[in-house]
């Protein structure tokens, strides 16, 4: 059974679902081999430092090539052209960041969260406390953008119209997604993430190759016929179709840019995986691995959503269930039929559910690390009831990000990634850098440097027209926006340096010159490294 492209509609059901449940057999039987009956801390969180650099290099890929690379990227390609690649731009360069200033030393300086860095020569309590409320505020957006994509595939693979029954299925993707962190841990995340990753370039790679050899393997017929099949037309190609119409859209950009670049490294469940390693040139290592990864990732992208303007058509795409985010699949269907289509989909809800257990377990390891541990429990928990208390913490967080998906459902997944970003780099990049950098830096400088750009970046974004006042808000009813920029991270960004600088200066509190001296010498050279 197939029904027509124009009524958003696809594939058969039954060879798309079987296709989603044999990987989800697969990845579940994965998780349940590599899994220990009674991980320790370490275990659960850090999965022992077991990985090398090529393993935890695509298993960091898999990590960030999220809902928001396969379905949003492909659609904003589709749909906007040229500002849609911009995202996968400023995403490639952003490893960068995390290769030259922060993976190698977070690694010597920490053990299982970022709340390890911050504290590290700080007064624990706040400290700790601050940096678990970051990580979990900034794993829910993204938790938002994942579920999100979950949404709008449910609704093409299934052919579910009504809000009530993709809800439904929401729920059973977070589900799956809570076991995987559950049984799994780290270890079990991670080897979930290398098949994910692996399927994913290899599915995004085959696709373009096919794209290209169908228009005589030259891209510019690609680009030439996505123009003929836009309503944009031969705009779709250049800069400005989607930022460029005012003064105001092109700031937007410059300050979506910063949040791309400067998001990345700033991320906990991605900063996480540096622990996963056992020293810091393995850590180099994985840096290298995942942006070759990305680059060939991004590429493909690039094939895929021009390809599905070509074929597909703009229009059919924004009129699919899924909007923008249905591009992919909808090439897929067009291309390869029900098998393809599956397989695509397939792959997708992959990608969900690894991201979003690697989320889940970055949160959960902050709270139960971080709160429990170190300020309810004065740093003497027990490893096991640490343990039971970041499982817990997953079946919560999981069931927050099952009811932020169905709110957000239908937003491209791109731009809420977007968001997500713009928080991670307000909130942490400013405190890490400080932390690694800074040798006057102190406790108050921290709180004001995590705080002030956390609560900054929330204020601007809740008023802001993600939320509320056009046609593409996530509250569509009413209108409270009074910033008018869609991503505030030109301002938050910025500010979170100078409220670090401020707190330091303005504090008289003096850092402690042993801890830091300790830190320094830890960071270079990863002497009294935990594994």
């Amino acid at each position: 059974m197939t029904v027509q492209l124009a009524a958003g509609a696809t594939g058969n059901p039954a060879i798309n679902v079987g296709i989603f449940l044999a990987f989800v057999a697969v990845t579940l039987f994965i998780v349940y081999k590599v899994s220990s009956s009674s991980p320790t801390a370490s275990d659960y969180y850090a999965a022992g430092s077991a990985f090398n650099g090529v393993q935890n290099g695509v298993a960091l890929s898999g990590d960030f090539l999220s809902a928001a690379s396969f379905l949003g990227i492909s659609g904003a390609i589709a749909v906007h052209g040229y500002d849609g690649f911009l995202y996968s731009v400023g995403w490639v360069v952003a490893w960068l960041v995390a290769l030259l200033l922060i993976g190698e030393r977070l690694r010597n300086t920490g053990r299982f969260t970022v709340g390890d860095v911050m504290a590290f020569r700080m007064k624990q309590r706040p400290v700790r406390a601050a940096a678990a409320n970051a990580t979990l505020v900034i794993t829910f957006f993204y938790m938002l953008a994942q579920m999100a994509g979950a949404g709008g595939l449910i609704a093409l693979l299934l052919h579910v119209q009504s809000k009530g029954g993709q809800a439904l299925i929401i729920t059973g993707v977070g589900a799956v997604m809570v076991f995987y962190v559950l049984v799994g841990g780290m270890k079990g995340t991670t080897w979930v993430q290398i098949v994910k990753a692996t399927l994913l370039l290899l599915c995004v790679t085959l696709i373009g190759v096919f794209l290209l050899g169908k228009f005589g393997f030259s891209f510019s017929q690609i680009l030439e016929h996505a123009a003929q099949n836009s309503p944009s037309g031969e705009r779709i190609l250049d800069p400005g179709a989607w930022y460029g119409k005012n003064a105001i859209t092109e700031l937007d950009f410059v300050s979506l840019a910063l949040s791309l670049v400067l998001g990345i490294s700033s991320l906990p469940h991605v900063l996480m995986r540096f622990y996963t390693v056992p020293n810091a040139k393995e850590a180099r290592s994985s840096v290298v691995w995942c942006s070759w990864a990305m680059v060939i990732f991004y590429l493909g992208i690039l094939v895929v959503g021009y390809g599905a303007t070509a074929l597909v058509g703009s229009d059919t795409i924004l009129r699919a269930p899924g909007g923008e985010n249905s591009a992919a699949p909808l090439l897929a269907f067009k291309i390869g039929g029900e098998v393809l289509l599956g397989i695509v989909c397939a792959v997708a809800f992959a990608t969900i559910l690894a991201v979003v257990a690697g989320l889940t377990l970055a949160a959960a390891a902050s709270f139960a690390h971080d709160v429990y541990a170190n300020v309810v429990r004065n740093g003497d928990a027990d490893p096991r009831s640490e343990v039971r208390v970041a499982r817990l913490t997953a079946v919560v967080i999981g069931c927050l990000a099952i009811v932020g998906g169905i709110v957000a459902n239908g937003q491209n997944v791109a731009f809420l990634v977007s968001l997500a970003l713009a928080l991670a780099a307000s909130a942490n990049l400013s405190t890490m850098l400080y932390t690694l950098y800074w040798k006057r830096f102190n406790t108050t400088g921290t709180l004001w440097s995590i705080y002030g750009g956390l609560a900054s970046c929330l204020v601007l974004i809740i008023f802001s027209p993600a939320i509320s006042g056009t046609p593409t808000s996530i509250v569509k009813s009413v209108d409270f926006h009074w910033f008018p920029l869609t991503n505030p991270g030109i301002v938050s960004i910025p500010l979170s340096f100078l409220c670090g600088y401020l707190g330091t200066v303005f504090s008289k509190q003096p850092a402690d010159p042993g801890k830091q001296a300790e830190m320094e010498v830890r960071a270079l050279t990863g002497l009294g490294v935990k594994l």
